[in-house]
């Protein structure tokens, strides 16, 4: 996530987005609350389980207490009973945003962002990565991820890579002018990345979500923080240099995009009212058209899902902060493929 403006960002009036259809009710069941703060999700199968991953910490960011995040993983064999797998940690850094996907060689990768503060105050940034074994048991400690000399710096954040045909692809965002930068990088093995190409993309772009089509075209949606702060559609062709972009017609946080078995696009992420926020899923068109189709139960600080298809569902992980008495905890969806059908 994007620490450093969540106050500002928060402040300004939320942008006016088309209505859509009216929601589908969903139900959700809470899976997680163990900790003051839950946030920030990812969700995927592996080996016959499901695999949940998010942010413990008491708040959603720290505070001057100094107080960092840890990564706890949980894994469940039915989506209902859910037990530790795993809790990550490093002295002194606040991990946060974790995102799961499954290496070449059959392990589970949990790739984490890392920011180091002082006295509430943010000083640098580096991403790392934690690899289970083959079972997706031992985690081993966080790794800190080797960025390409040409673009590294002080504020590098890997928000989430896509892994296809052994090379894992991700989008680097540097928050460190008033024009952030923006690069897609790729890797071998997960922890040192190369530069692909510089992306052209105004309005302090930030988290970005890859995926690919059956032909290999590449696409990216990416959230915006500055401008109109609309969300961006890229696509490209290997050897994914050139891009085109598309403004998507809503303001996104925490997206996740999932290709569904009829060949559309589902995508994920919060819906930004006035003194409401909510997490919603829709239809995304690839000309950045979106059509809300259900809100999941949700509100307050809400949203960064993770999707995963599986069976005759869209199973869809996220955080909320909606119960009374609860807190900010984790939870789990299960909505019919056909509500989300053409």
């Amino acid at each position: 996530m994007i620490e450093p403006i969540l106050a500002a960002a928060a402040a300004l009036a939320p942008l006016q987005e088309p209505a859509g259809h009216a929601p589908v009710p969903v139900p959700s069941v809470r899976i997680w609350d163990r900790a003051p703060h839950n946030a920030f999700t990812d969700l995927i199968r592996f080996e016959r389980r499901f695999y949940c991953t998010f942010r413990e910490a008491s708040g959603h960011v720290p505070g001057k207490s100094g107080a960092d995040g840890t990564i706890r993983v949980i894994a469940s064999e039915d989506g209902e009973a859910w037990e530790s797998a795993a809790l990550l940690e490093v002295e002194g850094i606040d991990l946060r945003d974790p995102k799961l996907s499954i290496t070449p060689d059959g392990r589970l990768m949990a790739l984490l962002g890392g920011s180091h503060y002082e006295a509430g105050e943010i000083l640098d940034r580096l991403p790392r990565v934690s690899f289970s074994d083959a079972e997706g048991a031992g985690f081993c400690e966080p790794i800190e991820v080797e960025m390409d000399p040409a673009i590294a710096g002080p504020n590098d954040w890997l928000w989430r890579v896509t892994w296809r045909e052994g090379v894992a692809w991700g989008v680097v965002y540097q928050a460190v002018s008033e024009e952030w930068g923006l690069h897609l990088v790729r890797s071998a093995d997960g922890i040192r990345y190369e530069q692909v190409s510089p992306l052209d993309l105004d309005g302090r772009p930030n988290e970005a979500t890859i995926r690919f089509l059956g032909d290999g075209e590449m696409l990216m949606v990416v959230r915006r923080e500055g401008g109109d702060r609309r969300g961006a559609l890229g696509r490209a062709r290997p050897p994914y240099r050139d891009w085109s972009w598309s403004p998507i017609d809503r303001r996104l946080g925490g997206p996740d995009l999932a290709l569904l078995p009829d060949g559309g696009l589902v995508l994920g992420t919060r819906r930004y009212r006035e003194k409401a926020y909510t997490t919603v899923l829709g239809r995304l068109g690839l000309d950045g058209s979106f059509e809300r189709r259900l809100e999941l139960p949700s509100g307050g600080d809400t949203s960064y899902p993770g999707l995963l298809v599986h069976g005759e569902h869209l199973w869809v992980s996220y955080y909320s902060s909606h119960e009374p008495g609860v807190g900010t905890a984790i939870y789990l969806a299960k909505v019919p493929l056909e509500v989300l059908a053409e």
